[in-house]
C-alpha cells in the first residue's frame, strides 16, 4: 500500500477491495466477453470452460493480493502453473499476455463503476498499485510460459535426436526404424534428401546457414568431429507455375554435399560420401564439394586405398621432362581435359594450335597415355582431379 494513505483511506481501500472480491462472478463474465476477441481464445485452442475456471481463480487471487498490498505467493504460484499449461496448449505468447492484461481493464472498470465520486482521489492514488499487482502476475505467467516452451523444445529435440541416432545406427536400415524416424522428423521416408558434412569452423558455418533454409528440417547428427546436416527440400511451385530457385536450399559453405538422396534408407551411405567429400575439400574450393565436382578426388583416394596411386605413377613418368617442360605440358593437359578441344585449349592458353598438338604428343611420348583413348583419359582425370 502507498504510505501516503492515512488510516481512513486505508480502511476505505480495504472495503473497496473486499467488495470487489464479492463481485467475482460479474468480473468473470466481463472478462469472458472481452477475451473472446483475442486470437487463439476466439478459436477452439482453449476450452471456454477452462478459460472461465482460470478467470475465476485468477481474479479471486488478484482481489486478494490487492487487499494484501502486493502480489501474493498464491497468485504467483497460480501464474506459474497457468503459464506452463498455456504453453502446452500451444497458445501464442502475445495472445496469452493480451488476455492476462485484460484483468487490469476488467478490475479497474469495475472499481470505477462501483466507487463514488468521493473515492476519486483514493482511486487515482491506487492506479499504479493495481497495475503493479496485475503486471507481476502477467510477468510470472509469461516467464513460466517461456520456460515451459524451452523445456518442450528440448524434449522435442531430444525425441528427434533419439531417432536420428537410431537412423544412423546399426539398425538404421530396418523398416521399423525408418518408419518411426520419418514420423518423428515429420518427413516423407521415400522422398529425396540432401546431406552435408563439415568439421570445425566450417561445421558451425554450415549449421548456421542451413538453419535458415525453408525445408523440412534441417536435422543434425554428430559423429566424432564431423557434423552432418540433412534436410528434405520442400517442393513448392510459384503462382505462375515456375519452380522455385533450388540455389536457395544449397549451402555455400565449404563442405561435402550429396543431393537427391533417395529416401531415408540411403541416407547413411550418402553421409559416408558427404564426409569423404568434406575431407577432400580444400581452401581453393569456393563452395561445397559435390559428387559431380569431386568424383575424381574420391576415385583417386579409393584407388590409393586399394594400392594404386595413379598420381605417383604419373609423376614418376614425367620426372624425365626437361626443366620447365613439365609445367607447360601439365597445364596444357589439364586445360585440354576440360573440353577435349584443341582449338579451345589453344585459345585459353593463347597458343598456336600446333603448339598444343606438339605438347599433347610429347605428353603421350613421355607418359605413355593417349588422351584421345577414353581409358587413358580416365586415368589422367583421376590422377589430376583438380
Amino acid at each position: 500500500m502507498h504510505n501516503f494513505m492515512d488510516a481512513g483511506n486505508s480502511e476505505r481501500w480495504s472495503s473497496i477491495v473486499r467488495e470487489l472480491g464479492e463481485r467475482i462472478d460479474e468480473l468473470v463474465e466481463r472478462f469472458l466477453a472481452r477475451v473472446s476477441s483475442v486470437p487463439s481464445y476466439s478459436t477452439e485452442m482453449v476450452d471456454m470452460a477452462d478459460v472461465r475456471k482460470t478467470a475465476m481463480e485468477s481474479l479471486r487471487l488478484l482481489a486478494q493480493s490487492l487487499a494484501e498490498g502486493t502480489a501474493g505467493g498464491e497468485l504467483l504460484r497460480y501464474a506459474a502453473s497457468l503459464g506452463e499449461k498455456r504453453a502446452r496448449q500451444g497458445i501464442p505468447p502475445e495472445s496469452l499476455i493480451t488476455a492476462i492484461r485484460l484483468d487490469f481493464s476488467v478490475v479497474w472498470t469495475d472499481l470505477l463503476e462501483h466507487c463514488s465520486t468521493d473515492d476519486a482521489v483514493l482511486l487515482a492514488g491506487q492506479v499504479e498499485h493495481v497495475w503493479r499487482v496485475v503486471d507481476e502476475y502477467a510477468t510470472q505467467t509469461h516467464m513460466s510460459y517461456l520456460a515451459e516452451r524451452v523445456r518442450m523444445a528440448q524434449e522435442e529435440s531430444n525425441y528427434r535426436q533419439e531417432f536420428i541416432a537410431k537412423l544412423f545406427g546399426p539398425a538404421g536400415q530396418t523398416i521399423e526404424v525408418i518408419g518411426r524416424a520419418a514420423s518423428a522428423l515429420e518427413v516423407d521416408p521415400d522422398g529425396d534428401f540432401d546431406i552435408a558434412a563439415a568439421s570445425g569452423a566450417a561445421a558451425r558455418a554450415l549449421q548456421k546457414e542451413v538453419s535458415a533454409f525453408r525445408v523440412k528440417g534441417p536435422f543434425m547428427y554428430q559423429s566424432g568431429n564431423v557434423t552432418f546436416m540433412f534436410w528434405q527440400p520442400v517442393r513448392r511451385t510459384h503462382s505462375r507455375g515456375r519452380q522455385p530457385d533450388a540455389a536457395l536450399t544449397v549451402p555455400t559453405t565449404a563442405c561435402g554435399l550429396v543431393q537427391g538422396v533417395p529416401g531415408l534408407r540411403s541416407l547413411v551411405a550418402a553421409a559416408a560420401t558427404a564426409a569423404a567429400l568434406a575431407q577432400l575439400s580444400t581452401d581453393n574450393d569456393a563452395g561445397p564439394l559435390t559428387i559431380e565436382s569431386g568424383w575424381r578426388r574420391l576415385a583417386r583416394e579409393e584407388l590409393r586405398d586399394a594400392g594404386l596411386d595413379l598420381e605417383r605413377e604419373l609423376d614418376l613418368k614425367l620426372a624425365q621432362c626437361r626443366e620447365g617442360e613439365r609445367q607447360r605440358m601439365e597445364e596444357t593437359v589439364r586445360v585440354f581435359m576440360r573440353s577435349g578441344s584443341v582449338t579451345k585449349t589453344a585459345a585459353e592458353l593463347f597458343c598456336h594450335r600446333n603448339t598444343i598438338l606438339n605438347r599433347l604428343a610429347r605428353f603421350k611420348e613421355v607418359s605413355g597415355f593417349d588422351l584421345v583413348v577414353p581409358e587413358d583419359a580416365a586415368r589422367i582425370a583421376i590422377a589430376w582431379p583438380n
